[in-house]
């Protein structure tokens, strides 16, 4: 297989406002260790729910990215979003401001957006009526405003727009980015996506159809994928922003190329509207698609970052796409899930696992999945249960799959001078 024609996109700057931590020493430090970012719910009174768990995000000051009066008009996502753009772009010493306004573009992915602003107008309007509700509510609700203010606020005038496919969100955007990227219509895209929904009506919803976990007393045991013993996954809330450069346009100003984005499967499970297909159909196609698009053969993958939310249903369906994909090789793939310890980010669950794909083949270790304590017998594959493991990583793949059927696969290559 070869390779499509376009521009090579590689990686060049990360930014992270996660419950790991919010910068990449802090949040590998955690994933290689097994650390766990699940605690008690403190955003509400959660004492009345079925569940009463979560992964916040915690010690975030947006005064530290943000003057004071931009923050009280922004919804958290935005604010999360904002700190992490800041970031990828300091590690990746681009400043927007001072290129060709169509040069840089922004796609800020997020399933749900805005959602504690809705809920706090809603009771104002209740509680006091139609004049009590902000004037700002639009702006802060809706879920393209994040890639909005990123733009106004780094002076990024390319291509935007936001992307909503619920937990692969920000995996179809980072996709989308870097076609952006080959076929010329940008020469870098700050890419990721947020989420800040551990609110009282996001988490009721969730509760209402058994989709989180319920293991209240334990939170960081909670997020077990793979695992017999699993009851579901664990809400999760930040942002994770990536800048992808055209390659010989980052090389020409001398910055340091993290991987590449070598290829990119998106495609639909026509099944249901929360459950994915029994086996696996839509995941299967979408990593068979990213392959070829990268040209490379299942073989050539060491590591699969899992889309493993730890629900019943999910983690059997993508064990099985595995398995039809790879082969025999998928038994000698390295396979984790690092939501068992960050939780599920929804839109930015996808953008967080390919930022953890780029530091494994940067670092030379693959992170964990905690918690696998009684293997699921429909799930047999090598998960890297509980403790992390050294090895090369040349060639890693991203699973993101979301309620609706929407499926993303991403590949992530280590970069090499001669090429690829």
């Amino acid at each position: 297989m070869e390779r499509g024609d376009g521009h090579r996109v590689a990686i060049t700057g990360m930014g992270f406002v996660t419950p790991l931590g919010h910068d990449p020493e802090t949040v590998w430090s955690n994933l290689i260790e097994g650390v766990s970012g699940v605690g008690p719910i403190t955003r509400f009174d959660a004492s009345e729910y079925p569940t009463r768990i979560a992964a916040e995000v915690r010690d975030f000051d947006p005064g530290d990215y943000m003057d004071r009066k931009s923050a009280r008009h922004l919804a958290l996502y935005c604010q999360f979003a904002l700190a992490a753009s800041r970031k990828a772009l300091d590690q990746a010493g681009l400043d927007p401001s001072r290129l060709d306004p169509d040069e840089v573009g922004v796609i800020v992915a997020s399933g749900i957006g805005g959602m504690e602003e809705i809920e706090r107008n809603h009771a104002a309007m209740k509680e006091r009526g139609i004049r009590r509700i902000s004037p700002f509510t639009v702006p802060m609700m809706i879920a393209d405003m994040a890639s909005g203010v990123v733009a106004m606020q780094v002076g990024a005038g390319g291509p935007n727009y936001a992307i909503v496919s619920a937990c692969a969100s920000s995996a179809h955007a980072i996709g989308e980015a870097a076609e952006i990227i080959r076929r010329g219509d940008a020469t870098a895209m700050l890419v990721g996506g947020s989420e800040a929904t551990i609110t009282e009506l996001t988490m009721g919803a969730f509760c209402q159809i058994k989709a989180v976990s319920e293991r209240n007393d334990e939170p960081e045991r909670a997020c077990r994928p793979f695992d017999a013993l699993r009851d579901g996954f664990v809400m999760g809330e930040g942002a994770v922003m990536l800048v992808l450069e055209e390659l010989e346009a980052a090389q020409r100003r001398g910055a340091r190329v993290l991987a590449e984005v070598t290829g990119y499967g998106a495609t639909a499970d026509m099944y249901h509207f929360v459950a994915p297909h029994p086996e696996g159909a839509g995941a299967i196609r979408s990593m068979r698609r990213a392959l070829e698009k990268a040209g490379l053969s299942p073989e050539q993958v060491q590591y699969i970052n899992a889309h493993g939310t730890s629900t019943k249903v999910g983690d059997v369906a993508e064990t099985k796409a595995i398995r039809e994909v790879f082969g025999d090789h998928a038994y000698r793939l390295a396979i984790s899930s690092t939501k068992s310890m960050h939780g599920h980010l929804l839109g930015a669950a996808g953008a967080m696992e390919a930022a953890v794909c780029v530091l494994t083949i940067e670092r030379g270790q693959i992170p964990p999945t905690i918690n696998l304590e009684h293997p699921d017998p429909e799930c047999d594959l090598d998960y890297v249960p509980n403790r992390a493991r050294p090895a090369r990583v040349d060639v890693a793949l991203s699973n993101s799959f979301g309620f609706g059927g929407h499926n993303a696969t991403l590949v992530i290559e280590r970069h090499r001078d001669g090429g690829l």
